[in-house]
């Protein structure tokens, strides 16, 4: 193991060993900060200094039938989350509106469910078809199972990425959903690819996972040559089916696990997803060096650091957002603006549950 030329060796096509692989999470061999330089020379190479602001539209959140027990929305789960159905189109393009005026590279919908019916896909590709025509923002799906008879109609109206996560290793999958397989969200990747929709596809670490199973996706992303992905770090709510974890997250552990998926895509949208403010904590921006995105304004059914902390916390790391108004700009925007989370301090220390009003904040404003 050559840890100085792990950069190299990723911007020309190498790939690590399974053995660095599991060296670099493990910590006992290989230097944090040199890790992190490493990683960030290959970050820098494909994406230079900028970081894609992600906003996230959970769409239709609860009720869902599958049975992922990390997961609030889950049948399984007890967690008393703000059930609601399909979000009407209006609704959504407002929250679109709102996303490209706060600076989001990428637009994300969310659905909750096994999968959508062939009309509600019909649906789905008439709400893309308006936003790509209306706002110039980036447009990412995730609802659920599809067949590729659905991602051809989504590519048809411009879709620009799929989102479904594999969440966790071949191996591990059975400890964390039943109702449905790995190989049936392998399917639906496949599916969108073949269509010619570029795929978002991540993981959820400190579910009980080994390091070797976090290898194990971090090399199945780099073969499916997935174009985004988003690392989340496991938040405990009380009445997830998956009970309090992450006993060995803390901020080194997640950071080593960013730079690991970093050498492993080189030119891959690397994100700091949810949980990021629980587990790097302080080291937050240590994690842009292997990371080039994170979302901003909170997550599907939890809140986040407010978009002025976020912004900031990108400045005074040297960095600057992709896109089309400047980071001084939005800062400016969001300094004195009213924000509809709640207290942001406490999002650094415990998963807190969104309002209605924060998960619907344009139809409260109606």
């Amino acid at each position: 193991m050559k840890l100085e030329k792990f950069a190299e060796n990723s911007i020309n096509g190498l790939a690590l060993s399974n053995e660095d692989a599991n060296a670099i999470l493990d910590g006992t061999s290989v230097n944090l900060l040199e890790l992190l330089n490493q990683a960030y020379q290959v970050r820098k190479n494909y994406f230079g200094n900028e970081v894609r602001i992600h906003i996230l539209n959970n769409a239709k959140n609860g009720k869902c039938p599958e049975d992922c027990s990390y997961c609030v929305q889950a049948k399984s789960s007890e967690v008393p989350i703000e059930d609601y159905s399909f979000k009407d189109e209006e609704e959504i393009l407002n929250e679109a509106k709102r996303a490209y005026e706060a600076g989001a590279y990428r637009y994300c919908m969310v659905f909750a469910g096994r999968g959508p019916t062939k009309f509600r896909v019909q649906k789905l590709a008439g709400i893309i078809k308006k936003i790509k025509e209306t706002y110039p923002i980036q447009v990412c799906l995730s609802t659920g199972l599809l067949s590729q008879e659905d991602t051809d109609i989504l590519k048809e109206v411009n879709l620009d990425r799929l989102n479904h996560n594999l969440n966790t290793s071949e191996d591990f999958y059975p400890s964390i959903c039943t109702t449905h397989t790995y190989q049936d969200r392998l399917n639906t990747l496949k599916a969108a690819q073949k269509s010619g929709l570029q795929i978002c596809s991540g993981i959820i670490v400190g579910m009980g996972e080994t390091n070797q199973d976090i290898v194990d996706v971090a090399m199945k992303l780099r073969e499916l040559k997935a174009e985004s992905i988003p690392i989340n770090f496991y938040m405990y709510v009380e009445g997830n089916q998956l009970g309090p974890k992450a006993e060995e997250l803390n901020p080194e552990k997640c950071l080593r696990i960013l730079a690991l998926f970093r050498l492993l895509n080189p030119n891959a949208e690397i994100r700091m997803a949810a949980g990021r403010e629980i587990h790097l904590r302080s080291m937050q921006a240590l994690g842009l060096y292997p990371a080039n995105s994170l979302f901003m304004d909170g997550y599907l059914n939890t809140i986040g650091t407010n978009p002025f902390q976020t912004l900031q916390m990108i400045q005074d790391a040297g960095f600057t957002v992709t896109a089309d108004k400047g980071l001084e700009e939005l800062l400016s925007k969001f300094e004195n603006a009213e924000t509809t989370q709640s207290n942001p301090q406490d999002a650094s220390s415990k998963a807190i549950l969104k309002s209605l009003k924060e998960l619907r904040p344009t139809a409260q404003a109606n």
